[in-house]
């Protein structure tokens, strides 16, 4: 009763802090925040533009697109805090605008965050959540969650395996009877396949575009394995040799080229996972495959690069963008199952 009452007057808070996007769900209420994790400023101050609501998508139009007087500015690189200030006000708009109707008391919070990060990284997380308007805060690693978001049986004396890939970090894991048996953690993500489209084009077209171009021509034209009908898209960018601004047209045949490396990155992850298992476990994998999440999962034909090179079977989940928030509110909402693979930072009670 007690606890009902709790959640009533202040509903717990899964939050999947991303280097791209952070999203937030609440308690009994599913995701409800889910935006680009970016912040403008006033040039030359540590304000926030817009009495603190620059944030998010509003300050995602901005990048690249500024006057000298504002800047906008990503707190996290590589799945990990880079300005702990920033993050903590990006934090504290998305938990206020997920608990509108909150009666003053701070909420318990789980945080999804990647598996290689260091426990002075980890610290920061817990600092960054506490002073942003957090209760108690747990962590979990963002493979986990997004097996369980997933729906993978990770309980089962089975193997299970994820390949999480994210805007910063790509996360691979084996599970068995609900632990971890082998994970990897590399810094490649979507900002290294948008960062080799953005050298490619340079490269090959002398044209010099921004993350945001690159990212949508990923989105038009990008894939990891041949079209059954090629695409194209058409870039918009300065020409490196002329200084003016052109137009190219490039093929989805091109920019598979400009992202062979990062995904070679990715599958070399995935492969060291494999490696370091058990074979027992291994031979599960035959039968039970791998499951993509993340936005990464979303780039065409991924599914088949991964099964011609592994042999295993390998699909995207099911709205692969919200798997790992939804796996950490799952954490919240079987607290007591979860608990023990949380991190309090030692300071459980």
């Amino acid at each position: 009763m007690l606890h009902r009452l709790r959640q009533w007057l202040c509903p717990d808070l899964a939050i999947d802090l991303g280097t791209a996007n952070t999203l937030v769900a609440v308690h009994g209420f599913g995701v409800l925040v889910n935006e680009p994790s970016v912040v403008a400023l006033q040039k030359g101050s540590r304000r926030v533009l817009g009495k603190g609501t620059a944030v998010g998508k509003l300050a995602k139009q901005m990048l690249g697109r500024t006057p000298d007087s504002i800047t906008a500015i990503r707190p996290l690189r590589d799945g990990v805090i880079t300005d702990f200030e920033l993050c903590e006000a990006m934090l504290r708009y998305f938990i206020q605008k997920a608990r509108k109707n909150s009666r003053g008391l701070r909420p318990r919070v789980v945080i999804a965050v990647p598996g290689g990060i260091t426990p002075v990284e980890k610290r920061a997380v817990f600092n960054s959540a506490e002073r942003a308007g957090a209760g108690r805060v747990w962590l979990v690693e963002e493979s986990k969650a997004a097996g369980i978001g997933a729906g993978l049986p990770i309980s089962e004396p089975m193997a299970s395996m994820v390949c999480d890939i994210g805007g910063g970090t790509t996360e691979v894991a084996i599970f068995s009877l609900a632990d971890i048996a082998s994970s990897r953690s590399i810094r490649v993500g979507g900002d290294e396949l948008d960062q080799a489209i953005i050298d490619y084009m340079k490269q090959h077209f002398s044209l010099r575009i921004g993350d945001q171009t690159a990212e949508q021509v990923k989105i038009a034209a990008g894939s990891a394995y041949p079209l059954d009908q090629e695409l194209t898209a058409e870039v918009n960018g300065l020409d490196t040799i002329s200084g003016v601004p052109r137009k190219a047209i490039v093929t989805s045949e091109e920019i598979r080229e400009a992202l062979q490396d990062p995904l070679e990155a990715i599958l070399g992850c995935v492969k060291s996972t494999i490696e370091s298992c058990h074979p027992e476990l291994v031979a599960d994998l035959a039968d039970n495959g791998l499951i993509l999440t993340g936005g990464g999962a979303l780039l065409r034909n991924l599914d088949q690069f991964l099964w011609e090179r592994l042999g295993i079977p390998v699909r995207a989940a099911d709205d692969p963008l919200t798997t790992v928030a939804r796996g950490t509110a799952i954490c919240l909402d079987h607290f007591a199952q979860w608990r023990d693979s949380l991190d309090s930072g030692d300071r459980d009670v």
